[in-house]
């Protein structure tokens, strides 16, 4: 039986733009009983050398420097946005008016207005959307949401999760748009902590409450020509020019009833200037019966124990295996790892399996709502030192109870 044609649209042929088109190429061999075969239709940037690459190395048919073109191009039937984030909501929008459906890096919107306004517009339009949130695909992280789910930790007691990057440790690293709050919107709290709340909300269930601090270690940069080079270049003796947004971002929270983790408490830590952790992107979970632990910097292993009539056993680690998310669509038996690139094929998996309305167990607009409620909440938090209380939020894919 023939597979059937996926029309893909790309906006941005950054190193996302690169990772989101090998993810949908990959399709047919991952995962082939989907029955689907992307056809990279259009890729736009507005840089010709990025075009020129989309077309001659990723094997898109067309390129242009008009994200518009993809948008109304009649074979384009899903539309990547790996664009920078002050371009989200522009480009979702449009997507979402043309009718296409469209999977969104996050953060969705520079804060939560504009993510509301993304989310808004895609229901009015009837549109499938999914959102970058990768980490929630590792099988360590699937396995730990159906343990939890299954009761097997217990009674969910407290969480401790971080995200520490060091990606902006260099005092001297270019003053990019990240820093920028038109540009970016906020600083770690949109782009580390977004992934941490999402984490909490997909495996434990819904944030109720939340305070916070923040804090802006390097307050100024070297000053970069826009459109040039990334925020990882270091430049030396250059212009100053401000930070306009956050290094580093902690909160308290606590669980809503409805979640299954009702009751229990925990701490979320991020930062993008340490020095030490490269991508040390890791959840702890503590329940009255079992414990886990991971860590993305060793992504295809965790950390579990579990309780025997009383008997407290130590943690026992774990290799990701077949039977442990989609560990078995890579790999054939433990011990031969996932990558980066992996988790964003999952991740295209559960997009498309969604347009083809198979399951709908994909990351959507409004995951993305109630993460930046979150870290909304966070703001306005660190400024008035209380606690703020999150809304319930529908139709996303967090935890919850069972009815």
């Amino acid at each position: 039986m023939a597979n059937r044609s996926l029309g893909v649209g790309l906006v941005s042929v950054g190193w996302m733009g690169k990772v989101h088109s090998r993810a949908y190429q990959a399709l047919p061999a991952v995962y082939p009983e989907l029955g689907v075969k992307p056809r990279l239709v259009i890729a736009a940037d507005t840089a010709p050398d990025r075009i020129e690459y989309a077309t001659d190395v990723l094997g898109y048919e067309q390129g242009t420097l008009d994200y518009h073109e993809v948008l109304n191009h009649p074979d384009v039937d899903v539309v990547s946005i790996c664009s920078p984030n002050f371009l989200h909501k522009e480009v979702a929008i449009a997507a979402a008016k043309a009718g296409k459906a469209f999977w969104l890096e996050k953060p969705a919107g520079r804060g939560l207005a504009e993510t509301q306004e993304i989310a808004r517009v895609a229901k009015e339009a009837g549109v499938l959307s999914t959102i970058g949130f990768n980490y929630r695909n590792a099988p360590a992280i699937e396995h730990a949401r159906k343990l939890i789910a299954e009761g097997r930790l217990g009674r969910i007691m407290n969480v401790r999760g971080v995200f520490f990057a060091d990606y902006s440790s260099e005092p001297n690293g270019a003053l990019s748009w990240r820093f920028k709050r038109e540009l970016a919107g906020s600083g770690v709290l949109g782009d580390l902590m977004g992934h941490l709340v999402d984490l909490a909300h997909y495996v434990l269930g819904p944030i109720e409450e939340v305070t916070a601090l923040t804090h802006t270690v390097h307050k100024q940069r070297p000053i970069q020509q826009m459109g040039v080079g990334t925020h990882f270049d270091v430049v030396e003796g250059g212009e100053m020019g401000d930070v306009e947004n956050e290094d580093y971002a902690a909160m308290l929270i606590r669980f809503g009833s409805d979640s299954n983790a009702a009751g229990a408490v925990g701490t979320l830590e991020s930062s993008r200037v340490l020095v030490g952790p490269r991508a040390r992107y890791a959840l702890e979970i503590y329940g009255t019966e079992g414990s886990f632990m991971w860590d993305f910097e060793r992504m295809n292993e965790f950390e579990l124990t579990l309780s025997r009539r009383g008997e407290h056993l130590g943690y026992q680690r774990v290799m990701a295996g077949p039977g442990i998310g989609d560990f078995g669509s890579f790999q054939p038996g433990a011990g031969t790892s996932m990558g980066y690139d992996d988790l964003k094929i999952v991740e295209a998996k559960k997009f498309v399996s969604a347009i083809l309305g198979i399951e709908q167990l994909n990351s959507n607009i409004n995951d993305a709502v109630a993460s930046a409620a979150v870290l909304d909440a966070a703001e306005k938090s660190a400024a008035d030192g209380a606690w703020h209380t999150l809304p319930k939020f529908e139709s996303t894919t967090a935890a919850r109870k069972a009815n």
